[in-house]
């Protein structure tokens, strides 16, 4: 995958703390931390406005759509 190079301003304290993530070797460098946190903070939001938007829908005209859309679909079968 394409990767490209961004300059960021972090607090002091939290670049200490993703060092040391490094310096134990838990991950690679810099970098792979920052993208596996942003990776799952963009997961986390896409989750969360999908949960959003099904809490929505009103599951009873929902149900109707289905069951109309399943009888038109069961009359358009031919006899055998």
């Amino acid at each position: 995958m394409a990767t490209a190079k961004i300059a960021i301003t972090i607090e002091q304290d939290l670049l200490n703390r993703l060092d040391f993530l490094v310096k134990s070797r838990q991950y690679p460098s810099r970098s792979k931390v920052i993208q596996e946190a942003v990776r799952a903070k963009l997961q986390e939001i896409e989750e969360n406005r999908f949960e959003t938007e099904c809490a929505k829908l009103d599951p009873d005209f929902e149900q109707a759509l289905a069951d109309e859309g399943l009888a038109s679909e069961l009359n358009e079968w031919p006899e055998y």
